[in-house]
């Protein structure tokens, strides 16, 4: 039992301190090679701006795992939490993490997890996955998919 009280304490500090991270009047900077701000939360929203790696920001709102921003050339719009760092953050070079690899570094997976995962097994083809990586769909290709399958368009 005291495992698990422990363990419901450490879950509560961490999601306590990362919140407390983001908050409205806070200085940001962005944690990805690129950054779309866009109209609001929904995955559809259209695009207000791009920022790059390590612009500064300034929180306006934050609503659940999303935050509205302002940027210094006076942009606003929103984007995920996971995009931003309260650390300041420099430009880098062509090792600047993507958006996509900030989501999957926050889960746990990283360059040194997935060459841990090509020496466990060297018969994976990684050269496939490489390639499917690449494929990149518009956003009218894919509402246009969602709406012949009848799928849900995501959150608004």
């Amino acid at each position: 039992m005291k495992k698990y009280l422990l363990f419901f304490c450490l879950v509560l500090f961490v999601a306590g301190f990362a919140a407390a991270q983001v908050r409205a009047g806070g200085t940001m900077f962005v944690a990805t090679r690129n950054l779309d701000l866009k109209s609001g939360t929904g995955f559809f929203a259209s695009n207000r701006g791009r920022l790059t790696y390590g612009e500064r920001v300034t929180v306006i709102q934050v609503s659940g795992r999303f935050v509205e921003v302002r940027s210094a050339a006076n942009v606003t719009g929103w984007t995920a939490s996971a995009n931003l760092s309260a650390r300041q953050v420099v430009a880098g070079t062509s090792s600047t993490a993507t958006a996509n690899e900030v989501a999957l570094a926050g889960k746990g997976f990283n360059q040194e997890v997935e060459q841990s995962y090509r020496n466990q097994n060297r018969t994976l083809n990684y050269t496939d996955v490489d390639r499917v990586e690449t494929i990149s769909v518009n956003m009218e290709q894919l509402r246009r998919f969602l709406e012949e399958g009848r799928l849900a368009m995501g959150d608004n």
